[in-house]
């Protein structure tokens, strides 16, 4: 509990004076209330299998004008790791995002997870940049500061086709790197090694049903490091497809 709190100072510390500024907007706007039910046929993070089945992942989040704050939980829909109707993970988190000049935005905050079925908990601190510009790059380094020492960095583009109007349904295009430092590397693979881990390709298709959004997706998931893929710390597959479905409204 002591390592919670001292990593919710140091958020705050990095959110506070941007939140000070940002109080009369805020007053204005008011707070906001989102909620996700999402149903995927794996649970793929970073690169690593860590569900090879269907799982449902619900979550919430509120907003005070920039800040966000937000719990999401995976809970095995099947007994393919014996915790069928279990919640494995329950991730807390905070997020302040923002302009920083004209077409640069940042995103600051902090991540808690826990694993209620007994694995270590452990907690992330972040920062990004974001460009509004063809393909809409951003980057991400996250840095955890509990259990592993270690920064994962996220390399994204996006994309949005325009449809004829009255098309029912978008289409969004994603693409996700991720580099690893040695510490991540040694704690979540077994390899004492920095390198680039993962190449995430993934479209959805969200359609407008009254105030909520569907949104079906499938997505591609390959390991890029040899010694990753030679290491059989969660699946001795490489390379992953799985699709799924996410209903989701705003308050």
């Amino acid at each position: 509990m002591r390592k919670v709190i001292v990593s919710l100072l140091v958020c705050a510390a990095l959110v506070g004076i941007s939140i000070a500024e940002d109080v009369a907007a805020t007053e204005e706007s008011g707070i906001g209330l989102d909620v996700t039910f999402d149903f995927n046929s794996k649970y793929v993070w970073r690169g690593q299998n860590l569900v090879d089945d269907w799982v449902f992942q619900p979550g919430a989040s509120t907003m005070f004008g920039d800040l966000t704050l937000g719990i999401w939980g995976n809970m095995d829909m099947t007994s393919q790791n014996d915790e069928s109707g279990n919640f494995t993970e329950v991730d807390y988190y905070a997020d302040y995002s923002a302009a920083l000049t004209d077409g640069i935005g940042y995103s600051v905050g902090f991540i808690y997870y826990a694993f209620p079925q007994g694995s270590n908990d452990t907690q992330e601190v972040y920062g990004g940049l974001s460009f509004d510009t063809f393909l809409s790059p951003s980057v991400t380094w996250y840095y955890d500061c509990d259990e592993v020492n270690g920064s994962y960095v996220s390399f994204a583009l996006e994309h949005s086709i325009e449809l004829p109007e009255g098309t029912p349904f978008g289409i969004d295009l994603g693409l996700n790197v991720g580099w690893a430092d040695s510490n991540y590397n040694e704690y979540y693979w077994g390899v004492d090694d920095s390198a680039f881990n993962d190449l995430t390709l993934s479209v959805e298709l969200p359609i407008a049903i009254g105030g909520w959004s569907l949104t079906p997706s499938v997505s591609y998931v390959t390991l890029l490091d040899s010694d990753i893929k030679a290491s059989d710390a969660y699946d001795s597959k490489s390379d992953y497809v799985y699709a799924g479905i996410s209903l989701g409204t705003s308050f």
